[in-house]
């Protein structure tokens, strides 16, 4: 049975009482969500009340562990449909502005990967990072914190590239997290979230860069990730791995590369490889990661990181050989829950899952020939729009972030707020 929400509510308006730069960008907003329903679907996303447009909302089940089900997304025979889809590819190539049909789409954007990764999750590991009794608990909590994130993704399927200026905003407790499209191409997302009671801020910032190397695609991820403790005074800066798909000998998607993991404030330091797999295939080898956790200032090393991102992971102790489980994936990641539409009249229509929801809506059914239609007119309706910010000369300004680019330093973006507010979409306890 596929897991998802399918829901229709009344467009609110968001004009009122402000600047033309905003109300045109809302405005463009508002066309976007026409265009993609425009021609209908089953979920009677066109039905009208009170004389207002209705929206469909499309949300799904969370990413899953492998064995917890998923596999309705994907179509049958799906390596050679890569291949094939590839097999005028020429290694090297960048694949950022490749077009994929919806058949080898998941029912969701990027910015919803990045927003699950954040609010979707079966323990409470921010709160232990907040709540540690001492500088060295609480940089351990961090460790296991970011390898929570790092989700498994299914071979030969990938979610949407979203469209400049998509939003995701959803609410787990008092955890309010917001991801925003800040530029198409480059493809940047930036992700918001604040957890006020527990005095947690959390900014990211990614460009990805996938490359075609013959028998697999490389995504590097670029840009960072950090996570304020405010109420310890402690920001932790957290690189990201690249994610690796290789189609030979094995299928299967990887988190890949070193990363580091630093806070300023205690001066721990953390080394992290995560591996791909190895070329038999063995199992030891596969998703692992290993690393060490140091003093930056004499390189000193206190604990040693050991285990599987999609099983368990440990640090031992190297005064004395104590082992302590920090992450379980299986506890951390089974049974999530889906998010759902808690109150339509707060819902933006940049959100992605009413952007998307045609699309989703089809690809679900399995109806390919209409998913692609959904998707062209997103697409199409994107590329006019950028057509007309050029002829006017106008340029595109991010509504909830401040966004910079520099050779030395990439992409920054900082929110323009200090909280998120709470989101219309919830996750259920």
């Amino acid at each position: 049975m596929l897991n998802c929400t399918t829901t229709t509510t009344p467009t609110s308006t968001l004009c009122g009482g402000k600047g033309v730069a905003q109300v045109k960008r809302e405005e463009e907003e508002e066309a976007i969500v026409k265009e993609a329903s425009r021609g209908g679907s089953s979920n009677n996303s066109n039905t009208t009340t009170s004389n207002r447009k209705r929206k469909a909302v499309v949300l799904t089940a969370p990413l899953k562990l492998e064995g917890e089900g998923g596999d309705e997304y994907r179509a049958p025979n799906i390596l050679q449909r890569v291949l094939g889809l590839l097999k005028n590819v020429r290694p090297g190539t960048d694949l950022t502005r490749f077009q994929m049909p919806p058949i080898f789409n998941i029912p969701k954007t990027m910015l919803q990967v990045y927003g699950e990764s954040v609010y979707c999750v079966g323990k409470d590991l921010l709160g232990q990072c907040a709540n540690g009794r001492n500088p060295v608990d609480r940089f351990i909590s961090v460790v296991a914190w970011n390898i929570s994130t790092l989700r498994p993704l299914m071979f030969g399927v990938a979610p949407y590239n979203p469209i400049l200026g998509e939003t995701h905003h959803v609410s787990r407790g008092t955890l309010n997290v917001l991801c925003e499209q800040v530029s198409h191409h480059p493809p940047v997302s930036s992700v918001h979230a604040t957890d006020d009671d527990n005095g947690i801020e959390m900014i990211w910032c990614h460009h990805i860069v996938p490359k075609f190397n013959g028998a697999s695609v490389e995504s590097v991820v670029n840009g960072q990730r950090e996570l304020k403790l405010l109420n310890r005074g402690e920001n932790y800066v957290v690189g990201t791995p690249n994610l690796l798909i290789r189609f030979l000998p094995m299928p299967g998607v990887y988190w890949s590369g070193n990363i580091r993991i630093h806070c300023q404030e205690t001066g721990l330091e953390a080394e992290l490889c995560f591996g791909g797999s190895s070329f038999l295939g063995r199992r030891a080898n596969q998703r692992s990661v290993r690393g060490k956790i140091f003093m930056a200032s004499s390189r000193k090393t206190i604990y040693e990181v050991n285990g599987h991102w999609d099983r368990a992971v440990t640090v031992k102790d190297v005064s004395n050989g104590k082992l302590t489980v920090i992450y379980d994936a299986p506890t951390v990641l089974s049974g999530l829950k889906t998010p759902i539409l808690k109150d339509p009249e707060g819902l933006w229509p940049s959100e992605s899952a009413v952007v998307w929801a045609e699309v989703s809506q089809n690809i679900l059914s399995k109806c390919w020939e209409k998913a692609r239609e959904a998707k062209t007119a997103v697409e199409e309706r994107e590329r006019d729009m950028l057509r007309e910010r050029k002829a006017k000369g106008e340029t595109w300004v991010p509504k909830h972030f401040t966004v910079s680019y520099s050779k030395e330093g990439g992409w920054t973006c900082l929110p323009n707020q200090r909280l998120v507010p709470p989101a219309p979409i919830v996750v259920p306890f």
